[in-house]
This record gives structure tokens, sequence and C-alpha cells, in this order.
């Protein structure tokens, strides 16, 4: 009998609470990042109802106004009782981009932290050079499972979510609004995707629509249209809306915070995680900088075809610049000795903080493009997210000599 398993990774879209939290997060960070690139920033954020609350530190050259930047990422979402053009539509939900209370409790950077990670001399520090913002350990990961090499489950889980936002958003259908979850469960025979066994959905939408016009219309005009035929079969499991009624959503259902949704922003739960979360975080910090470095360095070592599943773990002490370990594993999957891999991944590149942030030009207002439908796995926004680049391809194979 053929070995097989199946594997179920999930997504949510922009206007989920968590994910409304993280977008918040990332757009303060931008907007640092617009006027001042030496911005620290670590911005967390809290949605309920109608209230959104700004904490953390930021220390910064920008002025901005914080609300506004609220204000204008919430009407993106169309949270708002209008579309951006102005035209007016149905809207019931408390959560309001005109109509919100604002806390912001931001304060400054500790200057304890500042000093591990300025590169500059301070007392009883170990090393003058910039270094990691502080402890942890990072993973990356990458698959030939599809053409962006990321898991099938998540890549299509997401895949599902940014097409019912873009559903929504070209107003094809109305009634949609913008909380809403996608799961993917498929079943892999030898390591391989096979089929997809089952398909969750569920969307927010408004109150004149029935449960079965919606299960109706997402199955033929989202799964349908977004999941490779081939992969479904008479067996797949539709589950869309499956509790019935879904208008109350967004913060006014649930509460939401920035990092909450950190399996959904790496490999669906197919690579391990850190546990440290992205969004709001500028790239001194090593939770998001070397997990985006160690996805950079996954994806070329299976672009290079040296193996079918790499990831990769390293980890930091907080205000020191050398990574205290890196680790490669490949599943059995390689092509060349896993410790030739290794040697050329040192070779090829550098993990110390300041190194990730140059080699991966991370001092720029990108990190809105990041946020929603994976971190990883954009192939169509390489040029920003530079992480996604299979660049180091010809260097991996010249080191491990192949």
């Amino acid at each position: 009998m053929a070995n097989s398993l199946i594997f179920s990774s999930e997504s949510v879209t922009e206007g989920h609470p968590d994910k409304v939290c993280d977008t918040i997060s990332d757009a303060v960070l931008d907007a640092c990042f617009e006027q001042d690139t030496s911005s620290r920033v670590a911005c967390e954020t809290m949605v309920k109802d109608n209230a959104v609350i700004l904490g953390g530190e930021i220390t910064t050259g920008a002025e901005f106004d914080y609300r506004s930047v609220v204000r204008k990422t919430l009407e993106e979402m169309n949270y708002d009782s209008t579309y951006a053009d102005g035209t007016e539509f149905s809207y019931t939900c408390k959560f309001d981009a005109q109509n919100f209370f604002f806390l912001n409790l931001l304060g400054q950077q500790s200057p304890d932290i500042a000093q591990g990670v300025d590169a500059a001399e301070a007392e009883d520090k170990e090393t003058a050079e910039q270094g990691a913002g502080d402890q942890g350990i990072m993973f990356g990961y990458a698959c030939n499972d599809t053409p962006e090499l990321m898991p099938a489950p998540i890549a299509y889980s997401h895949q599902l979510g940014e097409a019912m936002t873009n559903l929504r958003k070209s107003r094809l259908h109305t009634w949609l609004r913008p909380d809403s979850k996608t799961q993917v469960s498929v079943e892999y025979v030898e390591s391989k995707p096979s089929r997809v066994t089952a398909v969750v959905v569920s969307t927010m939408h408004a109150k004149e629509i029935s449960t079965q016009e919606i299960r109706d219309i997402l199955k033929k005009d989202l799964i349908e249209k977004v999941l490779p035929s081939e992969l479904l079969t008479e067996d797949t499991k539709y589950h869309i809306n499956p509790t019935g009624l879904f208008i109350v959503g967004g913060p006014e259902g649930d509460c939401g915070l920035t990092g909450r949704k950190i399996i959904v922003d790496t490999y669906g739960g197919m690579g391990r995680h850190g546990g440290g979360a992205f969004s709001g975080k500028d790239p001194s910090k090593v939770d998001r900088s070397a997990a985006y470095m160690c996805r950079w360095v996954a994806k070329n070592i299976v672009a290079a075809d040296l193996a079918d599943r790499c990831e990769l773990q390293t980890a930091y002490a907080i205000g020191f610049p050398e990574p205290v370990s890196l680790s490669v594993e490949t599943f059995g999957t390689n092509s060349v000795d896993e410790i030739k891999i290794e040697k050329a991944v040192r070779d090829v590149f550098s993990f110390k903080p300041a190194d990730i942030v140059s080699q991966l030009n991370l001092l720029r207002p990108i990190y809105r493009k990041t946020t929603n439908y994976g971190h990883f796995g954009r192939e169509q926004e390489q040029e920003s997210l530079t992480w996604e680049k299979t660049n180091k391809v010809e260097d991996l194979r010249s080191a491990v000599g192949a």
C-alpha cells in the first residue's frame, strides 16, 4: 500500500480580527520607514467592537498621525460605510473606519535593548557590532509541492482567501464582508500532493443572502476557479459556512491581537515555527528578519535541486551578532550530502543581523505587502519581498560541487 497522509492548513483574510491587527501594526511600521529607515518599531494592536488600541515601543524620527494611519488601513479593508470611491453600501458592523475609539499606548524602545542592537560599544557589551534584538529560534522552510516552493495546503488556503477578498472588492458579490477563513486538506501519496480531500470556507456576509446561496456561489465562483481541477474529486468534501449564519463578524464578533496567526503567516504547520510573530517589528528584530533569511536560504536549496524539502533553524543571543546555532534538515530528500549543504550555506550566506538586513534590503517600507496571505510564497512580489528570490542557486551548486 502506498504511503499516504492527509495534511490541513488554514488561512484568514485581511478582515479577520487578528489580521486587522497585523495589518495596522505593519502599516505603522511602514509609516515610520517612509520617513526614517533607522526606526526601531515594535507595534502591537488590539481591536474589539469599535476600539483600536496601539501598544509597544517605537523610537523614530518620523512624524505622522497614528489615528489617520489606522483609519486609512480600515478603509482599505472596507470596514467602512462607503467604498473607496465614495459609493455607499449597507454595512452593519460596529467596527467602522469613520467612528472608532482610539488609544495610543506606544512608548520608546528600552535603552538596555537599544544598546544591544546598536552597532556601538557599550558597558559590558560583548561586541561593538550590531547584535540581535532578542534571543530566540527561527525557522525557514521550502518544498517542491508548488511552483512557489510552498506546502500545498497553505498555498491553496492563501489562494482561496486572496481570491475571496478580490471577489468582495471587485463587487462581483456585494454580500461578502471582510472577515473570512479558509482551510484546505490535501492527501499526500509517497510525499506528493495527490488530491484535495476537504475544503472549508467561512465568510461574514450580509443578512439578505441565504446560506444555501452562499454555498452554491462560493463553490462555483471561488473554490472551483481557484483550486487545481485535477486535485478536486467526487469525494472532495465542501464545508461552506458550516455553522450557518455569519452576519456578526470582524472585531465585533471576536477580539483581535497582533501576532496570533503565526502559523498562517508561515508554512501552515508543515514547517516548524520558533514562536516569534512578524507584524509590527522592524528588521532589527530577528524574529522577523532571521525567519525571512531562513526562508530565502531554504528556498534556494530546493530551487537548486539539492533537496526536495528543506528546513533551516537558526538561533540568537540578544546583543550578539553571530547565530549561536545553524542547522539544515532535508528529511532524506537531499541529492548531495547534508554536511556539504550546510557548509555551502555558511559559505554563501551571512546570518549576522546587520548582514541579513543588507542582503535582503530590509530597510524599506515594504511590510504592508507581507501581512496578508502569507509572508512566504509571494512570487509576484519578489522584487519587494527579496527573500522569495532564487538568486543564489548557482552559488550553492558551485559551493557543493554540483
